[in-house]
């Protein structure tokens, strides 16, 4: 099942309601993920430019844009940003796979 990373941000209001109710965000998130037909696989609060970090195991990116959309419409995270990631194997296939492609790829101008 492919797996997607999901960095984001706490919204102001999120972070004020944290600081004033402390909780563990944790089972909220894997709630989400699940609803939407995910797994969870790894949760993170972070620091620097993205205040957290959710690794899921998802069918598609349907499911799991499912639930960061839902997330962002509460209006409790923003600026989310989700890739889809490839274990080394998986890339091995994707690198065979445009090595195939490539030959017949025309480059501008030759």
């Amino acid at each position: 099942m492919p797996i997607f990373i999901t960095r984001g941000r706490y919204s102001a209001e999120a972070v004020r309601n944290l600081v004033a109710n402390p909780e563990d965000r944790l089972p909220a998130v894997r709630n989400l993920v699940e609803a939407a037909g995910g797994k969870l696989l790894s949760f993170y609060v972070t620091l620097g430019q993205y205040d957290f970090l959710i690794i899921t195991e998802a069918p598609s990116a349907k499911e799991a844009s499912a639930a960061i959309l839902a997330a962002a419409a509460s209006g409790s995270v923003t600026d989310n940003e989700t890739t889809e990631a490839f274990t080394t194997a998986e890339a091995k296939q994707v690198f065979a796979g445009a090595g195939k492609v490539a030959e017949t790829y025309k480059r501008p101008g030759k």
